[in-house]
């Protein structure tokens, strides 16, 4: 079955067209772009005008793919933005008409366990379990942990998105940013260990766009290599040193790393701080990265839903 998995979440939408039978996955193409549809919905609680029209020009370069490529079957999922926004619902009517599918606007208990799955299919027999997944988005962070599936997951309301706006982290944050930013960060892990024992993680795994650009910079990559970052583990000083950089950083410097994308310039420090916080209070020792998270979960899950 040819399908196309479409996770649009707080700061990008991405697609992913890829065959699946019973010898696995087969992917045939994989598209991002950055239309920031969460801008301003933790101040607002409603869609900007601007970022509707960003992501419906988005869902009609999918809709073209699709037909291209002969897709059977489209799901498409909507994130932490959607969730919160008052007006949602011309959202949802404008992706019906270019993509013919409602999206799925999901709970962050769905979009948690579509994270594992995505992340952990490949780590089953190579790595030590339980696995913790943490999928830091825009709008929101997900925790979930689990062995074949899911044990425990929560989602909070700390995305790389949302801190930079709540906390005026778009260029060089002053202590006082910094230290409102982690008093929030730390809150809501609090949050998330009330339900998931964070504690008996036996692999930590992070996946999405904060992570992967983290590990590109760890790693000193000349540009953004997906096969070099897949699978690359960092230590929680590495993690903590490249936080350090992002944030002592303003716009431009870090615009002008070879590897970074020019949606992410202002939203990483947040992000990279988010990932930092996580490892310092949970005592968590090395990273996973991977490239494998809520998109590959959901191709997986199209033939069953």
């Amino acid at each position: 079955m040819r399908v196309a998995a479409i996770d649009c979440g707080t700061n990008s939408i991405r697609l992913l067209v890829a065959d699946i039978d019973a010898s696995g996955m087969h992917e045939l193409r994989r598209d991002m772009r950055i239309v920031r549809l969460g801008q301003g919905v933790d101040a607002t609680g409603r869609f900007a005008d601007e970022a509707i029209a960003r992501t419906f020009a988005a869902c009609d370069e999918y809709a073209l793919v699709c037909r291209e490529l002969a897709v059977e079957r489209v799901r498409f999922v909507a994130t932490s933005a959607t969730r919160d926004a008052a007006n949602r619902e011309v959202f949802v009517e404008g992706v019906r008409e270019r993509l013919g599918v409602l999206p799925d606007v999901i709970s962050g208990e769905e979009e948690a366990a579509l994270s594992f799955a995505g992340a952990t299919r490949e780590l089953h027999g190579l790595e030590p379990a339980p696995f913790l997944v943490v999928d830091i988005g825009g709008g929101s962070t997900e925790f979930v942990l689990g062995d074949r599936a899911p044990l425990a997951a929560r989602s909070v309301d700390v995305g790389c998105v949302r801190m930079t706006e709540r906390h005026g982290f778009s260029g060089r944050p002053d202590r006082a940013r910094i230290d409102a930013a982690i008093a929030d960060i730390d809150s809501a892990i609090a949050r998330a260990r009330e339900v998931v024992p964070l504690e008996l993680a036996a692999t930590f795994v992070a996946v999405a766009g904060s992570a992967t650009t983290i590990a590109a910079m760890a790693l000193g990559l000349p540009a953004y290599d997906r096969d070099a970052i897949h699978g690359a583990v960092l230590g929680r000083d590495q993690v903590r040193a490249v936080s350090d950089a992002f944030l002592a950083m303003d716009s431009a410097e870090r615009a002008s790393l070879p590897f970074m994308h020019p949606g992410r310039v202002d939203v990483i420090p947040a992000g990279a701080l988010i990932l930092r916080r996580i490892m310092e209070v949970c005592d968590l020792a090395e990273v996973r990265i991977s490239e494998h998270d809520i998109l590959d979960g959901i191709a997986w899950s199209i033939p069953t839903v």
